[in-house]
């Protein structure tokens, strides 16, 4: 009973976004096991993660929005308000990534990688956020950085996503300290090298750099994710703020 009223979210409304595939789904499952009715924002059908959750007796349904379409995602806030009745939990996942170097990538390919990942978290935390302030809500964001936002990757260069998510460790920082007065909380998540469905397309010449960088010798599992997101989703987290969990098999400690 401890641990369920801990790390539980019984109760509680959780929103992800990019929850139709990888991290995200996963991550969504895993809210909902905790008792969290969860609401997907995607571009593409998040119907076989609604369909998983439900299967497995839980609540979730899905909204069609693009994390950078600002007034879509106040639009598919409010739906969440008046469909769910709160909004008590946020994982902004919603990302892309484009390995080129500075000198071939274009600008339209920085704002791409800025909007999605820089411009869209801002976008969500500050729909969501208001409605926690308005509505008395003590509420968690977690916003998905990465240990690019960190460190540099080699041997692919990819100065837009690095600056995208080390914007995006820094805005949740800001966020914290500006809304701690409204009791609620603001953190990053840094992910190293995941295994998802999106690692399957990546060369096997880049994959077979990193494994000697990593001290663990090998990738994460999106499983592996989900107890830092509960961690901070959750009641046990109630004095953390502004933080940035690592979980990258040690890579950024080299």
């Amino acid at each position: 009973m401890y641990l369920e009223t801990l790390f539980g979210l019984k109760g509680k409304v959780a929103i992800v976004t990019g929850g139709s595939r990888g991290i995200g789904q996963v991550v969504a499952i895993g809210l909902a096991k905790a008792g969290a009715e969860v609401a997907i924002f995607s571009r593409s059908d998040a119907k076989e993660t609604v369909n998983t959750i439900i299967k497995d007796g839980g609540e979730a349904y899905s909204i069609q929005v693009d994390v950078t379409d600002e007034a879509g995602i106040e639009s598919a806030v409010q739906e969440v308000l008046k469909r769910s009745g709160s909004i008590d939990v946020v994982f902004s996942n919603a990302g892309a990534c484009i390995h080129k170097d500075t000198l071939h990538a274009s600008l339209a390919e920085w704002n791409e990688i800025i909007n999605v990942n820089l411009t869209g978290v801002y976008i969500v935390a500050r729909a969501a956020g208001k409605v926690m302030i308005e509505k008395g809500i003590h509420g968690s964001i977690i916003n998905m950085a990465s240990m690019s936002g960190s460190i540099v990757n080699i041997p692919q260069w990819q100065a837009s996503y690095n600056a995208s998510k080390a914007g995006v460790i820094h805005l949740t920082r800001s966020l914290a300290v500006e809304w701690a007065d409204f009791h609620i909380r603001v953190n990053s998540l840094s992910p190293g090298y995941i295994a998802t469905p999106m690692s399957v397309d990546t060369p096997q010449e880049l994959k077979d750099a990193w494994m000697p960088l990593i001290p663990l010798h090998r990738m994460g599992d999106p499983e592996e994710l989900v107890p830092a997101v509960l961690y901070l989703a959750t009641n046990a987290s109630g004095y953390t703020t502004g933080s940035d969990v690592i979980v990258d098999g040690a890579y950024s400690c080299l």
